[in-house]
């Protein structure tokens, strides 16, 4: 309740340094309005059905992107973790493709996919795989020899030592790695669709806000809406880990 508290306060503080900062004319209104301009237009947006389909939009492609993300990071890094061969050999080809923005990458994703939610989704999941696929490699690297072969003495094959030892000991660092895939998905989305277009969702709003009326009190009502989208993410997620691994100390991860 006091963490929540401090929180609240914190905002509503932020709120009044913009208000008042928004009313001082040393910006033009037009430029930066203030919050109680862009909350009467936020209010006005949450009973627009088209905007409302941006949101859902957004969402839908967010939930896709990060289920995508996990099926495909997580046997991947516990093969990489547990198979040293493997993860030597793929080393290489793993460290140059991490660093690559999924946003440069745009361009060669419009030309293969196309402008649609696919294209979007694509990039998302790039962006998404790393911080799941090197959390549950780092987990691996934890994991205490003595389970593995305590496993292996009562005859325990190979994969089922993975997903009974190895994952089970690995969770709270991939469901950190989850939490940050997913803030990093919703990003991604958001930015390519202001960039690219086409598909729907908050960024394509904004864009059009931006370019057509130059509206910034809706520009930044869509802004408010995908930051409340990723803190409920956020908040969500580090929930169930602490509901679900309670039993762990583990907070942070590798991104």
């Amino acid at each position: 309740m006091r963490a929540l508290t401090r929180g609240l306060l914190g905002v509503a503080g932020f709120l009044v340094v913009w208000e008042l900062f928004g009313r001082s004319r040393l910006v033009p209104a037009e430029y930066l309005p203030p919050p109680s301009v862009v909350g009467v237009e936020l209010v006005k947006l949450l009973g627009d059905e088209g905007f409302l389909r941006d949101v859902i939009a957004t969402v839908l492609a967010l939930l896709i992107a990060v289920g995508l993300s996990i099926a495909i990071a997580v046997p991947l890094g516990l093969v990489l973790g547990s198979v040293p061969a493997v993860r030597h050999a793929t080393r290489a080809v793993v460290e140059f493709l991490r660093p690559i923005p999924s946003v440069a990458l745009i361009p060669l994703a419009i030309l293969l996919l196309g402008i649609g939610p696919e294209m979007k989704i694509t990039l998302a999941v790039y962006a998404a795989v790393w911080p799941i696929l090197f959390n549950t490699i780092y987990a691996l690297d934890e994991l205490d020899p003595l389970l593995v072969e305590t496993a292996r003495v009562f005859g325990t094959g190979r994969v089922r030592v993975l997903f009974s030892v190895a994952l089970p000991s690995a969770m709270p660092f991939v469901l950190t790695g989850i939490r940050l895939a997913a803030t990093t998905s919703l990003v991604v989305l958001v930015s390519v669709e202001l960039l690219a277009g086409g598909s729907g969702g908050l960024g394509q709003f904004i864009m059009e806000a931006r370019s057509g009326s130059g509206r910034m009190d809706l520009v930044l009502a869509g802004t408010v809406v995908a930051g409340v989208i990723g803190f409920l993410l956020n908040e969500g997620l580090e929930r169930a880990q602490r509901r679900w691994v309670s039993w762990s100390t583990v907070t942070g991860g590798r991104s």
